[in-house]
């Protein structure tokens, strides 16, 4: 086996990246300190085509380095917007028939693995600070809150290891059911 190189992986470019059909998931980070995590989600989000990230609260904003330096150019890609707070693109993105899924341990939350996604629906993933996950203004306003079954000692992943899981696992089930 040879590893491929970059110019074999057959990639789209940033145009094409643009004009190509987008995943029905759009990602909300409430309130996330380190840029290194805001980075990596937005890569996460160029993978698998996202549709758009909002960032909210005290998350930055590119173009900033220590953003940059994770996401390698997907915030010129993935298409994001800044609202000052959550509960505010919530409400609006719940008037556009989406279904809001908290990713955070709760009360009466739905295991990953049980998660069922239904078609031609769009998935809001709220995922919230190192140390707070979602806010509770946010939980309170979701449809669902989906929970990453763990089977060690610790109590939480990072946020964006979090967010690689849950957008992997909806982008299956979603591509499942085009089948």
């Amino acid at each position: 086996m040879r590893k491929l190189k970059n110019s074999e992986l057959d990639r789209l470019s940033v145009d094409d990246f643009k004009e190509a059909q987008k995943t029905p998931i759009i990602i909300v980070l409430d309130n996330i300190r380190s840029l290194n995590n805001i980075g990596s989600v937005f890569r996460t989000s160029d993978a698998f085509l996202i549709e758009k990230i909002y960032l909210c609260g005290i998350t930055a904003k590119p173009p900033h380095k220590d953003i940059h330096k994770t996401a390698l150019g997907s915030t010129d890609t993935v298409l994001w917007e800044y609202a000052e707070q959550t509960i505010d693109v919530l409400e609006k993105l719940k008037s556009k028939n989406t279904k809001i899924c908290a990713i955070e341990q709760a009360e009466h939350a739905t295991m990953l693995n049980d998660f069922k996604v239904e078609p031609h629906t769009t998935y809001v993933l709220v995922f919230g600070n190192e140390v707070k996950g979602v806010s509770q203004n946010a939980v309170n306003a979701s449809d669902v809150v989906i929970e990453i079954p763990q089977f060690g000692t610790k109590h939480s992943l990072n946020i964006s290891v979090s967010c690689g899981v849950v957008v992997w696992d909806i982008f299956n089930k979603l591509s499942e059911n085009l089948k």
